[in-house]
């Protein structure tokens, strides 16, 4: 399934959290990354970055993914390769988690993702649209991102809008 975003996110937002570790998300954006049943999924993507996808769509495309690898492990393709299937396993384990929406617009940051994010009660988060999804960053690995991104930007434009 190749993934059809619905909306383009694009934007950038500060927000804080509270101390419920709660996030206020634009209400048009929440609608974008929330699918009809209400659900977005939560994931790590890089140290100080969550990312909101719809539900129903990132499970889609996930479960594609591990049916391919399930079936090279049933064929015995992936015998020299156990301890990238254990890390690939770990990751998966502990990657995203489906969350609901408070009010269709509220996230509550679960545990283990706060630790990821690393960024306190009352700290400030930068919302980011990243076309197919919204993120989530600590605002110093934004910076960090952004420094190393974009000096880069003007070509990778032209390379996929050309």
């Amino acid at each position: 399934m190749a993934l059809q975003p619905e909306n383009f996110l694009t934007g950038e937002w500060k927000r804080t959290i509270d101390d419920r570790h709660r996030i206020t998300l634009p209400v048009e954006v929440a609608s974008a990354v929330t699918d009809e049943s209400g659900e977005t999924i939560v994931t790590k993507e890089r140290y100080g970055c969550l990312s909101l996808w719809r539900a129903a769509d990132w499970q889609e495309r996930q479960n594609q993914g591990v049916a391919l690898i399930q079936q090279k492990i049933q064929s015995g393709r992936m015998e020299q390769r156990w301890s990238e299937v254990q890390r690939l396993g770990r990751l998966l384990s502990t990657r995203n988690r489906t969350v609901k929406l408070a009010n269709r617009s509220r996230l509550l940051v679960p545990e283990g993702f706060r630790e990821f994010l690393d960024v306190p009660s009352g700290g400030e988060v930068i919302l980011v649209g990243a076309v197919i999804c919204l993120e989530i960053w600590n605002p110093t690995a934004w910076i960090e991102t952004l420094r190393d991104d974009m000096p880069d930007f003007r070509s990778m434009f032209e390379t996929l809008s050309g």
